[in-house]
């Protein structure tokens, strides 16, 4: 199988196949994702997730924020099993969310654990993590924000925020309140869109 043009191994595929019919079993009571988007959920979730492992394929600890439906923080977890190594904090405070994220680790032996809680509570419970993601959360303004207690003063922290087109008035936007070095890369599923890696980041307001 492959992902984005990467050979995916075949335990992986089958973890990931899992969680997929698992989101389609669940997806028929919660609202997970956009309705409109559940036929394509393979190309429009599960494979524009898995990007992000594939930008920064290391064995550390995420911060998955908002994590709603497991994208990416779940796709991340299924390929950190693979490694035997890195974890993924996925912070959801809507329970049945929750719920539903406990259940996809635990039947993918993905390597992650769910914090049912607000993002601004969540740096308490988890403390120092190598990476943040986030996909439709926030602005990179508010992202940033959300992500600054790991971040600020942690020069090894990075952030890898999922961004549509509009991604460059938010960068303009965010650099009104924050210095960060940026890496834009370009998304191998969706056109127009990109992946945001922030580094070094530092407040100016």
């Amino acid at each position: 199988m492959e992902l984005n043009g990467l050979r995916v191994s075949r335990e992986t595929q089958e973890r990931l196949q899992h969680f997929a019919a698992l989101f389609q079993k669940w997806a028929k009571t919660i609202n997970l994702v956009a309705p409109s988007t559940l036929d394509d959920l393979w190309n429009r979730h599960i494979a524009d997730s898995s990007q992000v492992f594939q930008i920064h394929p290391k064995p550390v600890i995420w911060a998955d924020l908002g994590s709603g439906g497991g994208f990416p923080g779940v796709i991340t977890a299924i390929f950190l099993a693979e490694l035997q190594d890195g974890w993924v904090h996925l912070v959801e405070s809507n329970h049945k969310k929750a719920a539903f994220l406990r259940t996809a680790l635990r039947e993918t032996n993905a390597r992650g654990s769910v914090h049912s809680t607000r993002i601004e509570d969540a740096h308490a419970e988890i403390g120092r993590c190598g990476a943040i993601s986030a996909r439709a959360l926030a602005d990179l303004d508010g992202l940033l924000g959300y992500s600054a207690d790991w971040m600020l003063g942690q020069k090894d922290c990075r952030g890898f925020f999922h961004k549509g087109r509009d991604y460059l008035r938010e960068i303009d936007k965010a650099r009104g309140r924050w210095e960060f070095d940026l890496l834009e890369h370009s998304s191998a599923v969706e056109q127009e869109s990109v992946i945001l890696e922030i580094s070094n980041l530092r407040r100016l307001v």
